[in-house]
């Protein structure tokens, strides 16, 4: 059985404010990477220096099994302590055996790795403090989610990650966090696409009815993508047409496109099951918006754009795969929704033009939406 089978830019006109009734946030409402209402709080008190709110909201979703949530704060906490981690180390100091600090903490230290030159060295000290949160919290899956980030870090063999795997699914068999850390292990370790489909795909026709994972297969896409159709290509300005195939026979291309366009589809379906504006879905539908523009499917893209309402993603827009300037995803996100305004309204390419890029508009503690904050 393989290891497989075993896993199971820019021209663009001066921007302008959507068009009134076209369900659209303007410009000035939306926010990057905004956090939902039980997360907010502990960010706040994070920036003012105090970790009790984030110790009791990790501990609530220990003891409830709310993995998926547990999962997301732990990764925004890490994100908010990887810029300002005295709060992380005083709850350390007060509580060193918490199992909850210590996922943090294990998470902070991965991701500093990932983004390090030498992601192996740097790994080695992550993997007591994954061991520890995970000895502390047994049935939780999300120690073994940072334990597969480490592994593709530290260009873990297969078999090593398969005994991983194991026990992230062994804890919960549905945890989207432990399904996109495969994925993503599978394309570091040079898999082809067809096999991160395969994979992805599977994972889809497994899953629980409005479970994320059935976003798999467009995370697949995803990475696929920048090799097919750069979507510096595909700015209002450019005249539409038909995206370059990959570098491989016309027959397997068409198959590739073929599955992309399949994987867009099952992402939409999963998109209608959420209210529009919500935020659990809002990373989701900011990926296939991107995917939705790449394939020039304008008038999708732009539903996924207004059921995204003010919830603006870091990801896809700031990955370097997106064509987008790391410091300025808001921007890159506005730049191509008025490109599916615009194409979905009228074919037309509107007169080219050139703008500066707009500040990235991110959400900070203690500021509202409304303060015209930029970060």
């Amino acid at each position: 059985m393989s290891f497989l089978r075993a896993l199971l830019s820019s021209a663009r006109p001066a921007r302008r404010s959507p068009e009134p009734g076209s369900g659209l946030p303007t410009d000035d409402d939306l926010l990057l990477d905004a956090p939902d209402e039980r997360i907010a709080p502990a960010l706040v008190a994070a920036a003012q220096g105090t970790y009790a709110p984030a110790s009791a909201l990790l501990a609530a979703t220990r003891e409830r099994a709310e993995w998926e949530n547990r999962d997301r704060y732990t990764l925004r906490l890490a994100a908010f302590a990887h810029h300002r981690q005295d709060w992380l180390t005083d709850w350390l100091l007060a509580a060193p055996g918490d199992p909850d600090a210590l996922l943090v903490k294990a998470e902070l230290e991965v991701r500093r790795a990932l983004e390090s030159p030498s992601p192996a060295d740097r790994l080695r000290p992550a993997g007591p403090l994954i061991d520890a949160a995970a000895a502390g919290s047994p049935c939780d899956p999300v120690p073994w989610r940072i334990a597969l980030d480490h592994a593709r870090g530290a260009l873990a063999a297969h078999d090593t990650f398969e005994a991983l795997w194991g026990q992230a699914v062994m804890r919960s068999s549905h945890h989207y966090g432990c399904h996109v850390a495969a994925l993503k292990y599978l394309a570091a370790q040079g898999s082809t696409h067809r096999e991160c489909f395969d994979f992805a795909e599977q994972a889809a026709e497994d899953a629980l009815p409005g479970s994320l994972i059935q976003a798999l297969p467009v995370r697949a896409a995803f990475a696929l993508l920048p090799a097919t159709t750069p979507l510096s290509a595909l700015s209002p300005s450019s005249p539409s047409s038909a995206p370059p195939s990959p570098s491989s026979p016309s027959s397997s291309a068409a198959q590739l496109t073929a599955r992309i366009d399949k994987a867009a589809d099952l992402a939409i379906a999963l998109s209608a099951e959420y209210e529009a504006g919500d935020p659990w879905a809002a990373e989701v539908r900011n990926l296939l918006a991107y995917v939705l523009v790449s394939r020039e499917r304008w008038t999708e893209a732009l539903e996924q754009f207004r059921l995204i309402g003010p919830y603006a993603t870091s990801f896809p827009w700031a990955s370097p795969a997106s064509g987008a300037p790391t410091d300025d995803p808001l921007g890159r996100f506005l730049e191509l929704r008025y490109a599916a305004q615009s194409r979905a309204a009228s074919g037309a390419a509107p007169e080219a033009g050139r703008t500066k890029p707009v500040g990235v508009r991110r959400w900070t503690p203690g500021r509202s939406r409304s303060d015209g904050h930029y970060a």
